[in-house]
């Protein structure tokens, strides 16, 4: 037991001074976290999100890009979402087109931009806009309240 007290005091002097930093430039712990903040800015990871959220897939999907901005298609069957579910990443900026093809009629709500189009039975309808604000936004069937795809911008 006497062993363990030396080997605990080392470790908890070497953590503080490596914690302390020195006036040195490029070398205190605030420029490590400064450091940290610039490399996470200059990824795009994307900051605000929108709504109640919860990640499905370890790693987001690029929607597919066409002339015209990207297109997400997803199709609802029985209550059962299919095609792009997830997390999909568009460009900030970019046009969005995101088409769905739901068995019932009900409402698809695309949240944070408060965009809204009523679904015909069997019928594609479609939710064009701007990607002009950054975050994660939830794209739902309103009235069953049915996730269909989450939208992150960036």
């Amino acid at each position: 037991m006497l062993r363990v007290v030396p080997v605990l005091a080392l470790a908890a002097a070497l953590a503080g001074l490596t914690a302390c930093g020195s006036t040195a430039p490029g070398t205190g712990a605030d420029d490590s976290a400064s450091s940290a903040a610039s490399s996470a800015a200059q990824s795009g990871t994307p900051e605000p999100t929108v709504g109640t959220e919860q990640a499905t897939s370890a790693a987001p999907s690029a929607a597919p890009q066409t002339e015209t901005g990207h297109v997400i298609a997803v199709a609802v069957t029985a209550g059962t979402v299919s095609g792009e579910t997830g997390r999909v990443v568009v460009e900030l900026g970019s046009e969005v087109r995101i088409e769905v093809t739901a068995d019932t009629t009900d409402e698809v709500h695309v949240h944070g931009y408060d965009l809204t189009v009523d679904t015909v039975p069997g019928q594609p309808v479609t939710v064009e806009f701007t990607a002009d604000i950054p975050g994660v936004f939830e794209v739902e069937l309103h009235e069953s309240e049915l996730l269909l795809t989450r939208l992150q911008v960036q």
